[in-house]
């Protein structure tokens, strides 16, 4: 197993990595809308999740990955009314490529953030 880490997006918050490399498996850790600097982006869940996104894309750039190379993704929401809000933001970044998907609403996320994501990527 290798760890990735990267300056471009937050920290850990907690006694885990931005991401693990098994064999030629990239798993990311959830990923949520705080700077790399580690400030939270705390507008409307578009905003948030534009910046998961940004996390998501630079931790995916460290372990040799990319979005084309995303095979599955795991969306967790507060609020399954922002369900079409996630979705037009997703869409943007992938595209044509479809990757395997779940979405779920809990009842709370670390800092009370809109969206968590989280990926399973082929490295190159």
């Amino acid at each position: 197993m290798k760890v990735v880490a990267t300056n471009q997006a937050p920290a850990a918050i907690g006694p885990y990595s931005q991401g693990i490399i098994v064999n030629n498996l990239f798993y990311s850790s959830g990923q949520i809308p705080l700077t790399p600097a580690g400030e939270l982006i705390d507008g409307d869940v578009t905003e948030q999740t534009h910046q998961v996104f940004k996390n998501l894309q630079a931790v995916l750039a460290e372990a040799g990955a990319s979005l084309d190379t995303v095979a599955k993704a795991t969306v967790f929401i507060a609020d399954m009314n922002e369900f079409a809000a996630v979705n037009e933001v997703y869409s943007q970044y992938f595209g044509e490529h479809k990757p395997a998907r779940s979405c779920v609403e809990v009842a709370r996320l670390p800092k009370d953030v809109k969206v968590e994501i989280e990926v399973i990527a082929l490295v190159k």
